[in-house]
């Protein structure tokens, strides 16, 4: 076991120097199989190498939130725009029309509306990812959290086994509880820990020196939204993140909670996409929303 006494804060980072082993379009993915590939080329655009990920998992702990009341209503519209939706079994095989062919990442953990994203999950049967065709699977994980880290990494660790054997990747999701901090450190050590136990995508939060993050990050890491922001920093937020390294953005109350979320998620393509500012991201959701 390593020696923990004598841990220095890491300061080399290669920042702006590009791996020498990277040709194929995904971080990371150099040597996986050919199953492994093409999913994510599914997710991440071959072109670009970035992914607009649409989340609305949030029923599974929120419930009927604002703009998830209804999924046909709200959701449905929104999916051409999106590069991969990220949600749950459930709403998936009741209210996602199997005509839409976008690349899913499922919700693949579960928990409870008491504790929220902290819980001891359990992780769904490989076989109802299969049958589902995802091209994802995401797992929560509550790094720095006593009474959950330990669960939620076995949860991983099980979820990277499963997805190898049947060509699956899985997204590590980094939690944040009230008493976890919000920096560079944490996010940093969260989002290593998730590639070092097999994650081939990483979701976390948008932070200082979150550049650092992303180099220290072996494979693709998108932001999270997190809470509902007024559009201009939406999307500054997303181009801030996408300057910084990220590899996409995982949006989705800053997509459905917006007063116009056609409008907002193709901005957000934009600045993701063909590198519009914030500025020009947000002219074009005003003129969409005419």
């Amino acid at each position: 076991m390593a020696d923990l006494d004598d841990l220095r804060e890491g300061s080399n980072f290669g920042l702006g120097v590009s791996s020498a082993q990277q040709s194929f379009h995904v971080k990371g993915a150099e040597n996986l199989s050919w199953g492994m590939k093409d999913r994510l080329s599914r997710i991440f655009n071959p072109k670009t190498g970035k992914a607009v990920m649409l989340a609305f998992d949030h029923g599974f702990i929120m419930g009927p939130t604002s703009g998830l009341e209804r999924i046909d209503l709200n959701i449905v519209p929104l999916i051409e725009y999106a590069d991969c939706i990220m949600c749950t079994r459930g709403i998936l095989q009741s209210s996602i029309p199997t005509t839409t062919n976008k690349p899913i990442c499922l919700r693949s953990d579960a928990g409870t509306s008491i504790l929220t994203e902290l819980n001891d999950n359990v992780v769904i049967d490989i076989e109802d990812a299969i049958r589902m065709n995802v091209s994802a699977m995401a797992v929560m994980l509550a790094i720095g959290d006593e009474a959950h880290e330990a669960k939620t990494i076995a949860n991983l660790f099980a979820a990277v086994d499963k997805g190898a054997r049947y060509g699956i990747p899985v997204m590590g999701v980094t939690a944040v509880g009230k008493q976890m901090a919000r920096d560079a450190r944490y996010f940093g050590l969260a989002s290593r820990i998730c590639a070092e136990n097999g994650a081939n995508i990483v979701k976390t939060y948008y932070c200082d020196g979150f550049e650092k993050v992303v180099a220290a990050c072996p494979v693709p890491v998108v932001i999270a939204g997190g809470k509902k922001l007024p559009e201009l920093e939406a999307l500054d937020l997303c181009y801030k993140a996408i300057n910084d390294g990220a590899a996409g953005v995982d949006m989705g109350r800053n997509v459905f909670q917006s007063e116009n979320p056609v409008a907002m998620i193709q901005a957000v393509h934009a600045v993701v996409h063909q590198n519009l500012t914030p500025q020009q991201g947000f002219e074009l959701f005003q003129d969409l929303s005419k």
